[in-house]
């Protein structure tokens, strides 16, 4: 009986693996396209699926994968890329995701994946940037099981506008980051982000993430800029 029973559970699984599958692609595909203030209307679609598929489709429109020294990367699918598994890769040997963003103006957008450690378990999310590669964009944040009410609120619309035009460099081009203050951030500055009331572990390690993940495209931002300005 308990071998038929395994067997059973086995065939459903499989069964169920293409839908699971596709499932796990459009949450990704929606979580990149909110970095960049799209796919808004999704909780009103019918068919939620081929809506993020079409705004997807339509925005996101172009992907490439580069290494640590900003080269491209051939024959590798960015979207495909396990950003869990490169990042415990040293950083010569990881293989780094670029996502362009074309809006209705025409201009040109860069969203990079970001993997972190929260208080209880991982973080992640997108991050996009201007084509100064200083300025922030967007930025949507999840995670597997941070505290409700605290820590969680990171996939919060009321925390990620904060990072909307917040720089990640200072005048002199050194690294700043977003600081994460608890208490409550000037308004003035352009660096910081208030902190979660309750949850400031889990504040301080989105700041930590961008860091650490922003950090390793570093080569590929100077690339851009030095290519542009000859």
């Amino acid at each position: 009986m308990v071998a038929i029973v395994a067997i059973l559970l086995s065939f459903v699984a499989e069964q169920l693996r293409p839908a699971q599958n596709k499932n796990k692609e459009i949450e990704k595909k929606y979580e990149i396209l909110k970095s960049v203030g799209r796919a808004q209307n999704y909780t009103q679609e019918k068919n939620k699926d081929a809506y993020i598929e079409g705004e997807y489709n339509k925005y996101i429109t172009g992907s490439f994968v580069i290494d640590s020294a900003g080269n491209k990367k051939d024959g590798i699918d960015a979207f495909n890329v396990n950003l869990k598994v490169e990042l415990a890769k040293p950083l010569g040997k990881m293989n780094l995701p670029v996502f362009l963003f074309t809006g209705d103006d025409s201009t040109t957008k860069y969203i990079f994946p970001m993997r972190g450690k929260g208080l209880w378990g991982p973080i992640w999310g997108y991050v996009s940037l201007y084509d100064d590669f200083n300025t922030i964009y967007g930025a949507v944040f999840s995670h597997e099981k941070e505290t409700p009410g605290l820590g969680a609120e990171i996939n919060t619309k009321t925390f990620q506008v904060q990072f909307i035009n917040k720089k990640i460099l200072d005048n002199s081009g050194a690294d700043v980051f977003n600081k994460v203050v608890k208490g409550g951030a000037k308004s003035v500055d352009v660096h910081a982000v208030n902190a979660i009331s309750g949850g400031t572990i889990t504040s301080t390690a989105v700041q930590a993430m961008i860091r650490n993940c922003l950090g390793n495209y570093e080569y590929f931002f100077k690339t851009v800029k030095k290519d542009r300005n000859e």
